[in-house]
């Protein structure tokens, strides 16, 4: 498995955000779902070595992200939901920053290899700060994406995307999800229907569902998924 989970817990004080989960995931797009403070960003920013768990533990690709949180980086990408970005820095310069931290063999070639699979290319040569929000976002998934990881955590990717920008990242995701391991948190049900074959939703911190897409709605007399999601967390 890309993603193994066991009993993961993280406590604030007195407040548990993420309580006992267990959960694996492979090759193909995992939506994980849940109300905001359900606990989805802290699950995910202990995967990519941002926040250290509590107790349980977590692997990603094999590497435990407390023991070995440098092979785990060098094997996840991530898009956080507040994107962080070198707004002073030109398109192709701050790939190139990242390129350089990931010592990316051949980095002009896979620059814009990126750059034309995330649809910078007419904004390539323009200031990050310059840019809108919905390339703002191609951007840090441009960066997130540049070094071939083997896993892709992504917090909200699609925020801020208008409907001919949505079509497009969308569709990358999903090419993308054929040959990696990708967990996409979002609270557009329309996108996971579009682009995942299983689905996680948390609540207060615990698991309440975890299936495939079709097996999920089948469970529930073929509701739709936001009818799910509702009559799961709704309490």
């Amino acid at each position: 498995m890309s993603i193994r989970v066991e009993a993961l817990t993280k406590v604030y004080g007195s407040q548990k955000a993420v309580d006992g989960i267990t959960f694996s995931a492979n090759k193909g797009v995992l939506g994980f779902l849940g109300p905001n403070g359900a606990g989805k960003s802290t699950t995910m920013k202990i995967l990519t070595c941002f926040l250290p768990q509590t107790a349980g533990t977590a692997e990603v690709c094999g590497f435990d992200v407390a023991k070995q949180s440098l092979d785990v980086r060098r094997h996840i990408g991530y898009l956080p939901e507040n994107n962080p970005l070198y707004l002073d820095m030109y398109v192709k310069e701050s790939l190139g920053f990242i390129a350089g931290i990931h010592k990316i063999a051949s980095p002009r070639k896979r620059i814009d290899e990126v750059i034309g699979l995330t649809g910078l290319g007419i904004e390539q040569h323009k200031k990050v700060g310059q840019l809108s929000k919905g390339y703002r976002q191609r951007v840090g998934l441009a960066q997130a994406i540049l070094h071939d990881p083997q896993v892709l955590i992504l917090d909200e990717p699609t925020s801020g995307l208008d409907p001919n920008q949505l079509i497009g990242i969308r569709q990358l995701i999903t090419d993308l999800g054929k040959s990696k391991t990708i967990v996409l948190s979002t609270h557009i049900m329309q996108e996971v229907e579009a682009v995942c074959n299983h689905v996680i939703i948390i609540n207060k911190g615990k698991i309440a569902a975890n299936d495939t897409l079709p097996n999920l709605i089948s469970k529930n007399n073929n509701a739709s998924l936001e009818s799910i999601f509702i009559g799961l967390t709704n309490n």
